[in-house]
C-alpha cells in the first residue's frame, strides 16, 4: 500500500512539475521567425510572359542553334523566321543542349492559321519534358479529339481541366512545373512519380498530376528499364507546321 502511495505521489509531483514549466514558457514571435539564409532576389519580367533574371533563355527568336540541336546532335532542320521557330514536316524533333530534372518551363506555340484536317491531324505537335513525358500541342478551337489527347493533356494519361484553346492561328500559351522522379532501388519503381502542373493561356488545365511513366502511343505507360536523370526538352515534329517562340526556363 505505502509502494502505490508513494508512486501516486511522484506522479503527481512529475506532472505537476511539467505543468509549471509549460506555464513558464511563453511563445514570442521571434521565436518562428526565420531570417537567414536570405531568399535570394530576381528581377521579374515586366510582363508575365518575359523572362525572369534567373531563367535561361532557349529561344530568343533569332539563334535556335545555340541551345537546341535535331534529334541526332546535328544543326536544327526547322524554319526560323519572324521571332519563332516552325516545325520542317519529315525532319523529326529537336532537343534542347542542356539536361534539365526540376524546372518551370514557358513556351509559346501556335497552330496553323489554315485548317487543315480534323482530330489529331490538325495543328498537331508536343512538348516533352525529359525527353519522355508528352505535353500535347495540338488545334482543338472547335476540333474536338480523344479527351486524353487534346491540347493541355498528359498523352494518354491526363486530360486538361478544360479546353482553353485560342482560335488557329493564335498565339498560345503554356506554363509547366514539372517535378522529376525519384526511383526506388530497383530502379524502374517510383519513390516518388513526376508530377506536372500546366497553365494553358493562363488558365489551370494540369493541377500537380502524377504521370504513371512515359508517354505511350500504344499501351500503358510503365516503367520497364532502369531510372531516368535529367534530361532535354524535345519538341515533336508530327508533321503539321506548328510554331514556336519565346522559351524559357526555371530550373528548380
Amino acid at each position: 500500500m505505502k509502494i502505490k502511495f508513494l508512486t501516486f505521489a511522484l506522479l503527481f509531483v512529475a506532472v505537476f512539475a511539467f505543468a509549471q514549466e509549460e506555464e513558464s514558457v511563453q511563445m514570442v514571435p521571434g521565436m518562428t521567425e526565420i531570417w537567414d539564409p536570405e531568399v535570394a532576389i530576381i528581377t521579374p519580367g515586366e510582363k508575365p510572359s518575359d523572362a525572369p533574371s534567373d531563367a535561361i533563355v532557349l529561344f530568343d527568336g533569332v539563334d535556335i542553334n545555340r541551345e537546341w540541336t535535331n534529334q541526332d546532335g546535328g544543326p536544327v532542320e526547322w524554319e526560323v523566321a519572324d521571332g519563332c521557330v516552325t516545325v520542317k514536316r519529315g525532319t523529326g524533333i529537336i532537343k534542347t543542349k542542356r539536361v534539365f530534372e526540376d524546372f518551370q518551363l514557358h513556351i509559346e506555340w501556335r497552330s496553323p492559321a489554315e485548317v487543315i484536317g480534323e482530330s489529331q491531324g490538325r495543328g498537331n505537335s508536343g512538348v516533352f519534358l525529359q525527353g519522355r513525358y508528352e505535353v500535347q500541342v495540338l488545334d482543338n478551337y472547335n476540333n474536338r479529339t480523344y479527351r486524353n489527347g487534346q491540347a493541355g493533356s498528359l498523352y494518354k494519361q491526363y486530360p486538361p481541366l478544360v479546353n482553353a484553346c485560342k482560335g488557329p492561328g493564335e498565339w498560345q500559351v503554356y506554363d509547366i512545373i514539372y517535378t522529376a522522379p525519384r526511383f526506388n532501388d530497383d530502379g524502374i519503381t517510383f519513390f516518388t512519380p513526376p508530377t506536372v502542373t500546366v497553365l494553358h493561356n493562363g488558365v489551370l488545365v494540369q493541377n500537380h498530376s502524377k504521370l504513371r511513366g512515359p508517354t505511350e502511343y500504344i499501351g500503358i505507360p510503365e516503367y520497364t528499364v532502369k531510372k531516368h536523370g535529367p534530361d532535354g526538352i524535345q519538341l515533336q515534329d508530327h508533321g503539321n507546321p506548328v510554331s514556336y517562340r519565346n522559351i524559357w526556363i526555371r530550373e528548380l
